[in-house]
């Protein structure tokens, strides 16, 4: 599978998927904001990725404004917030066939583009 899920309003976002030519490639684009992740997608992310937590953005302003970061949260925690409110997953989420790249870390985009490099 190659997918990207992202949001269309996120300059950085749109930064990454212009970086990595991702338009230009076979890629299916799911705008979060408009088209909710499903919980079969989100399991599918965690089978992925290994945890909720990973997926789950830390520097969305309702973490801040819920004061979710003066709480203990699950695993359980992550996964709710994340399919009760698209802010908080973190973006983007690239899929390439069994690999899985979550946010806007150099070093997990650059890892990215090396598993492209690999494919193209």
């Amino acid at each position: 599978m190659r997918k990207v899920y992202y949001l269309s309003t996120c300059s950085t976002s749109k930064r990454i998927i212009e970086e990595l030519g991702l338009k230009n490639l076979n890629f299916e684009f799911q705008d979060i904001k408009f088209d909710s992740i499903t919980e079969s997608q989100l399991e599918a992310m965690h089978k992925m990725a290994g945890s909720y937590e990973a997926l789950f953005s830390k520097i969305a302003r309702k973490y801040k404004e819920l004061g979710l970061k003066d709480k203990h949260l699950t695993e359980a925690d992550f996964r709710k917030y994340i399919l009760d409110e698209y802010t908080f997953l973190k973006r983007p989420v690239i899929l390439i066939d069994d690999s899985i790249y979550v946010g806007s870390a150099k070093k997990t985009v650059e890892a990215a583009a090396e598993k492209l490099n690999t494919i193209n």
